[in-house]
């Protein structure tokens, strides 16, 4: 079972040991870096998932970005994810229970929608995420089309084109 805990509660120094682990060290060469470029992660949405011994076993952070539509208007998006889990640690459950976390923590009142880049099935099965809405956004670096993924409770709202980015607003 998994114990959830505020990222900031964490040593930074350990949550990028978790990362380089969980995907490699060349991570920060991917595009989604440079989609959440300059930007800080969110930590009212950002967790680390302990095992039993209470050893870190997972991380997610979300960041605010920003999907600016063709007239230059910035609309503001979170960003979930890197979803990460150390590979001795993978398949217990501990992502799916920070993604659970990170958007129950969303604000029901005002919830912007969420971007991700990840597997289509996994994240709309169990959360309602999918690329329906996405085919018209670029971002600033290679990435496959059907893994750029939203999830938002009034689709309308969404441009249907763009280009994500980091928020600077």
């Amino acid at each position: 079972m998994a114990t959830i805990i505020p990222l900031a509660d964490v040593d930074p120094a350990l949550i990028e040991e978790l990362l380089d682990r969980a995907f490699e060290p060349e991570r920060h060469k991917r595009t989604a870096y440079k989609v959440r470029e300059g930007t800080d992660w969110l930590p009212g949405l950002s967790f680390a998932a302990l095992d039993e011994q209470d050893m870190l076993a997972g991380t997610i952070q979300c960041w605010p970005v920003a999907l600016t539509d063709t007239a230059g208007r910035a609309h503001p998006l979170v960003m979930v994810g890197p979803v990460a889990v150390i590979p001795e640690q993978q398949g217990r459950g501990f992502g799916k229970a920070l993604v659970v976390a990170s958007l129950a923590a969303l604000d029901p009142r005002a919830p912007l929608p969420q971007v991700m880049i990840g597997d289509p099935e996994y994240y709309g099965r169990f959360w309602g995420f999918t690329n329906e809405y996405t085919g018209g956004w670029s971002l600033p670096g290679p990435f496959d089309q059907c893994r750029l993924l939203v999830r938002c409770d009034n689709p309308a709202i969404l441009p249907a084109e763009g280009m994500l980015g980091p928020w600077r607003g």
